[in-house]
C-alpha cells in the first residue's frame, strides 16, 4: 500500500469520524479573535443600526446583518434604525482551502472561483482538482470563513469597536457558521481582551 493511498484513506476515515460525531454531539468551532475598542462601557441607551457600502446593498447582505442581529443583541446592542447612537458594518468571506489530509506528495492541483455572502472582501470557492488517473481525489472539504464588524459613534464618525473572527474546518451550513462568527467576534464587548485570542463555540447537534 502506498504513502499516498494510506495518508488519503486515513484523512478519509478521521473526516467521517468527525462528521459522524458532528451529528450527534455538535461541532466546536475554534475561531481565531481580535478586537480593538475604544469604549470603556456602554452608554445607557446603546442603539445602532447598519451601514454598508453602494456594493454591499441587496439580500445577501440582508442575510448577512440578519445572522449578526443576534451576536449584537447579546453583546448588549439594541437596533433602532429611526434614532441610533452607532452605526455597525459587517462584512463575510469564505474560501475554500487545501484539506489538511491532503497529501503532500499529490502532484494534483486545482483552482477556484466564486463570490463571497454579501462581503466585499470575501470570495468563495468552487474547486476544480486532477489528480491519480487510477483513484479520484477526494478530500475533505476544508474552509476559511471570516467576518468583521466595525461601529461608529455616529455623533462624530468616529469607529470605537473594531473586531474580526475567523474560522479553518470541514463543511458545516453557513446559516449555522456565521452567526457563530459573529458570537465568538463580540464575545468581551465592549472590553475585549488585548491582542489575539481563541474562542470555541459548539454549534449544531442532533435534532
Amino acid at each position: 500500500m502506498t504513502r499516498s493511498w494510506m495518508r488519503w484513506t486515513g484523512g478519509l476515515l478521521i473526516a467521517a469520524a468527525a462528521l459522524l460525531a458532528g451529528c450527534a454531539t455538535g461541532y466546536r468551532m475554534d475561531n481565531s479573535v481580535q478586537s480593538f475598542s475604544a469604549l470603556t462601557a456602554l452608554p445607557a441607551n446603546p442603539t445602532y443600526r447598519f451601514e454598508w457600502l453602494p456594493s454591499q446593498r441587496g439580500p445577501a447582505q440582508s442575510a448577512l446583518e440578519a445572522m449578526a442581529d443576534p451576536a449584537l443583541f447579546q453583546a448588549g446592542l439594541r437596533r433602532d434604525d429611526a434614532s441610533p447612537r452607532y452605526s455597525v458594518q459587517v462584512e463575510a468571506g469564505l474560501q475554500r482551502m487545501r484539506s489538511p489530509w491532503a497529501d503532500p506528495w499529490d502532484p494534483g492541483w486545482g483552482w477556484g472561483w466564486g463570490v463571497g455572502l454579501g462581503a466585499r472582501r470575501g470570495g468563495g470557492a468552487v474547486g476544480l482538482g486532477f489528480g491519480s488517473p487510477f483513484w479520484p481525489r477526494a478530500e475533505s472539504p476544508w474552509y476559511r470563513r471570516e467576518v468583521r464588524v466595525l461601529m461608529r459613534d455616529l455623533s462624530n464618525n468616529q469607529v470605537v469597536y473594531e473586531t474580526r473572527a475567523v474560522n479553518e474546518g470541514p463543511w458545516l451550513d453557513d446559516a449555522v457558521a456565521y452567526p457563530a462568527l459573529f458570537q465568538a467576534a463580540l464575545q468581551g464587548f465592549p472590553n475585549p481582551p488585548p491582542g489575539p485570542r481563541r474562542v470555541d463555540l459548539q454549534v449544531g447537534g442532533s435534532r
